[in-house]
């Protein structure tokens, strides 16, 4: 993947972290906070619990890319089909952009109901209410299947990557670039919930999801135009 890719990638996470993933997950990172972690024990251990919890979620994250990434591959047959999924990509990425700043509904009519299914509901709950470290990890990879208009973003884009290996990457980038918000989500409470805070974060961050899918709307229109590309040439020097 290009540079300006990876940098972008990056940016976008780490911005909507504070901005979005905070206000859909926080309240999980409390809860487990609460009920998991007791607070007499070291700051090395909470901080270790509080890694296995996002590195289960990077897991789940990069495992989605790759599939993401396949279903891309498998849908590029000719240079004007794939030219026009990454201007799909691209359009679904600004649409995306719109819905995270509250101007349309894109991401909450794609979400699904997977998390009020009974059998995830009692796996949460189990995993909650248990004490070891695998737990954590554990807990981290089911919040990863949680519905998550911020996700279905980054998964639009692993998927316009066409490619297991990149969709994963991209992925896993995202989820890794969202570490420090969850991570210091316990320790700089006050900061991370503060409404005007959230806001500029987010606005930041919708910003950057349209001018990305911009890009990537003008990717697909170049590699129709010029056919002697290759899709690899779009996500690799």
């Amino acid at each position: 993947m290009e540079t300006v890719n990876i940098l972008t990638i990056i940016s976008i996470a780490f911005l909507g972290s504070f901005g979005h993933c905070i206000g859909m997950c926080g309240g999980i990172v409390v809860a487990y906070s609460t009920i998991k972690i007791n607070p007499k024990s070291s700051k090395v251990s909470q901080g270790v619990a509080h890694l296995l919890y996002s590195f289960g979620r990077v897991l789940t994250y990069t495992i989605l890319g790759a599939i993401f990434g396949a279903l891309g591959g498998v849908a590029t047959f000719s240079n004007n089909a794939n030219g026009a999924l990454l201007i799909f990509a691209g359009i679904a990425m600004i649409l995306a952009g719109l819905s995270l700043m509250g101007k349309v509904k894109f991401l909450t009519l794609i979400e699904h109901s997977f998390s009020s299914s009974s059998l995830y509901k009692n796996a949460f709950k189990r995993v909650l209410n248990s004490q070891s470290n695998v737990s954590f990890f554990i807990l981290g990879m089911l919040n990863g299947l949680l519905p998550c208009g911020f996700v279905y973003f980054f998964a639009i884009t692993a998927a316009s990557t066409a490619d297991p290996f990149y969709g994963a990457l991209v992925m896993a980038i995202f989820g890794v670039s969202t570490i420090p918000a969850m991570f210091g989500l316990g320790f700089l409470t006050s900061l991370a919930t503060q409404t005007s805070f959230r806001n500029m974060m987010m606005s930041l961050s919708s910003i950057a999801v349209i001018l990305y899918g911009a890009y990537t709307v003008y990717h697909g229109y170049d590699y129709i135009s010029n056919p002697q590309k290759t899709l690899t040439d779009c996500h690799s020097k």
